[in-house]
């Protein structure tokens, strides 16, 4: 048997039932177990995406063998079924297995002996038969039919679904909705794109169709809505989008009237699943998560502004000389009016550029708020930015997910464990790289805060928004709403800094100063994107290295406007890859998609992971949790286990391959990827990108990350189109009219 499968590159069938289950991923059905074959009763390791089986299971596994160098010869899963048995003895070696709560091997032979070869039917239809089986009470019987029906779901939702998704999906989709996904599904297929995460309009509505949905079906229209809405977040980062606009678009994108639409967009005001605000001559329409969000945040933050008590004058005054006299440092007159405004009102917003004593101020009041007794929780929305404000400060910050102690719940969606019912103890909470905070998050914040604690948000007003929906610091500051300081004194030390004074030269729409050989700003013409390109991973290789030594190396981010184009991160990682770490065969590597994810590599984690494990390196403390953003490099790679061990700066982690999803190269990447992190040395290539890519406060943004050396390398052209480009990214977002209100 094994001969003849092994000849065959086509997939190979084996049915047989499980002996042991050896590993189980319960997140995402990655199984290792043992079978014994039906055939010959060889036992065989069989390894795949095979959710919620277990010992005395049935199974049709369809794959090819493999040799794992470790653990010998598998059996590699692409699909399986599982098979129930037929016959009285496979029925009551299957319930002798205790894959049934309540059902062990004496009462698996009392069952088979009554009840034959009806024994599966009769514990799923007629459960309360069993209870006339000495041994079996009437609780046992219902608990033993509850969990037979269990798998009944689970089988058949991998019978219906496989033909729309993969394992992985359907096993999403059965710990959503239990037994009843088959036939929800079945009901409304568009439920799949509205409560999964991670299936699209698109795929619910191929369903729909083979189902055979009409295109005027009321579920599907409401549903497109819905989609053109959240599509509109995800890839805008818009709040809410005019009626006028939405209608057409819906229109155009389901196929059908524009009245079609129109009568569903009611359907879904009249079940609350969308509102409508009126902003002048618009209508603006939102989803229910962002209105509650957004109208939420409006009002959080004038009971934060109104219950907090304010410090005496007099006292403020002496606060800030106590300081001035501790830290040796005379404060600029902003820098004092930051202060008083942070100790006078309930939030305080504090924006300006690099070098403009951002810093200092969030030193001082640490220790003002220190002096008077308050407890402090500092946080920012990335790792990397958390960090930088530890560093900066001191003192422990976190991230705003990590400060609100966020897990997940039921279908893993994400929650945070402090909120209105477990408020944070703080009463001074202080947020820095406030831009990047969209509005779900700030809103998340804000319900975690209680009345009559101070919020102070740090933030440069003119950087890139959130990726997320929202342009939560700016909608602030243009309420007029809130006390308000803009630093925009450059101070003596900035003043020499080529980064900090082209950084400000850009901002104000002028030209950088691009002639300077000797600081740490330079700018290499170079003409043609593939020319770019080589030049930066020489760069990279072999003129940074050789002028600042091997650490250079482990300094270095590229950062592009564009994911696409010769110059775009995605070619750049192609080509960085082969330049600073190529095959080798002292380096494992293993392919996953389009990628080769090799020994040495620098990799970036693309979403928030909260359980992930780490060790500390130089003290083997343990904790969890990787971030978007955080980036490390492949130190091993376990092809036997299917695990990678990855360095994230001081941290060790080990990646079961099921999460290399999660992961991209890192030695490229984008201006929006970049946000809350700096780098020693940032390399720009000022090439031919999409227009919208090409606007000044993208390329202030990237020129910002650069701690001690910026180089743009490119055309001139391009460096004046962007910082001509003043064009902000447009938003239709509602929260300075809501506060305005």
């Amino acid at each position: 048997m094994a001969e003849n499968m092994e000849q065959s590159t086509s997939l190979q069938r084996i049915e047989g039932s499980v002996e042991r289950v050896i590993y189980a991923n319960e997140d995402n059905g990655y199984t290792i177990c043992d079978m014994a074959s039906s055939e010959d009763g060889e036992i065989i390791t069989a390894v795949g995406i095979m959710p919620m089986i277990g010992a005395g299971d049935h199974l049709c596994v369809y794959g090819q063998w493999t040799h794992n160098p470790k653990y010998g010869r598998q059996f590699s899963v692409s699909q399986y079924e599982r098979v129930m048995p037929a016959d009285t003895a496979s029925i009551l070696r299957y319930l002798s297995s205790r894959a049934i709560k309540g059902i062990g091997p004496k009462t698996a032979q009392r069952i088979v002996e009554e009840f034959g070869e009806d024994s599966f039917d009769v514990i799923e239809n007629h459960p309360e038969w069993l209870a006339s089986i000495k041994g079996i009470s009437m609780k046992t019987a219902l608990a033993a039919s509850e969990s037979f029906r269990e798998q009944a779901g689970i089988r058949s939702a991998m019978i219906f679904f496989r033909d729309y998704f993969g394992v992985a999906t359907t096993v999403k989709i059965y710990k959503q909705w239990g037994a009843r996904a088959v036939d929800i599904a079945k009901k409304n297929p568009y439920r799949l794109c509205n409560e999964i995460d991670g299936i699209g309009f698109e795929r619910a509505d191929s369903m729909a169709q083979k189902l055979g949905f009409d295109a005027d079906h009321l579920e599907r229209l409401m549903s497109g809505i819905l989609y053109v809405l959240s599509q509109n977040s995800a890839q805008n980062g818009h709040v809410c989008f005019p009626r006028a606009k939405l209608v057409p678009m819906a229109a155009q994108l389901l196929s059908v009237e524009q009245e079609s639409a129109a009568r569903a967009l009611s359907m879904l005001l009249q079940n609350r699943s969308v509102r409508v605000v009126r902003r002048g001559e618009d209508e603006m329409v939102y989803d229910a998560a962002s209105y509650d969000a957004e109208k939420y945040i409006a009002e959080k933050m004038i009971l934060l502004e109104d219950h907090c008590a304010s410090v005496d004058l007099q006292d403020i005054d002496r606060f800030i000389e106590g300081e001035e006299a501790k830290s040796g440092i005379r404060y600029a007159s902003l820098q004092k009016r930051a202060m008083a405004d942070a100790l006078r009102y309930g939030v305080m917003i504090l924006t300006g550029g690099p070098g403009t004593g951002k810093t200092t101020v969030v030193r001082a009041l640490i220790h003002i708020f220190d002096s008077m007794g308050y407890d402090i929780a500092l946080a920012a929305p990335t790792g990397r930015a958390a960090k930088r404000l530890s560093e900066a400060t001191s003192m422990e910050a976190k991230t705003i997910h990590r400060l609100l102690e966020m897990t997940y719940g039921e279908g893993e969606r994400s929650t945070f464990l402090k909120n209105e019912d477990d408020l944070l103890e703080e009463q001074v909470i202080i947020i820095d790289e406030a831009s990047m905070i969209d509005n779900l998050l700030m809103c998340a914040l804000l319900k975690a805060i209680k009345p009559g604690a101070r919020l102070i948000l740090i933030g440069d007003a003119d950087q890139l928004p959130s990726v997320g929906a929202g342009n939560v610091l700016r909608d602030l500051i243009k309420s007029e709403r809130f006390a308000t300081v803009r630093l925009n004194e450059i101070f003596r030390q900035a003043q020499e800094s080529l980064i900090v004074t082209n950084a400000h030269r850009i901002n104000r729409g002028e030209m950088p100063d691009l002639s300077v050989k000797d600081n740490d700003f330079f700018f290499l013409r170079r003409g043609g994107d593939h020319e770019i390109a080589l030049t930066i991973a020489d760069l990279c290789k072999n003129r940074l290295p050789r002028t600042y030594g091997e650490m250079a190396k482990q300094g270095i981010q590229v950062i592009a406007p564009s994911r696409k184009g010769e110059s775009g991160t995605e070619s750049l990682n192609v080509l960085l890859q082969a330049t600073l770490n190529p095959p080798s065969p002292r380096l494992r590597e293993t392919k996953f998609r389009d990628r080769i994810f090799r020994e040495g590599d620098r990799v970036m984690q693309t979403r928030n992971n909260y359980d992930m494990l780490w060790t500390r390196i130089y003290d083997d403390r343990m904790g969890n949790g990787i971030f978007n953003g955080d980036i490390g490099h492949i130190e091993e790679i376990d092809l036997s286990n299917k695990e990678m061990t990855i360095l994230f700066d001081d941290r060790r982690v080990i990646y079961d391959f099921s999460f290399l999803e999660d992961l991209e190269h890192a030695y490229a990447v984008t201006v929006h990827k970049s946000q809350g992190s700096e780098y020693p040395i940032v390399i720009l290539p000022m090439c031919s990108a999409a227009a919208m890519l090409l606007s000044r406060n993208l390329l202030y943004t990237a020129v910002t990350r650069a701690q001690t050396m910026a180089i743009l390398v490119g055309r001139e052209e391009i460096v004046r189109e962007m910082v001509e480009n003043d064009r902000q990214t447009m938003r239709y977002t509602g929260l300075s009219e809501w506060l305005a209100r």
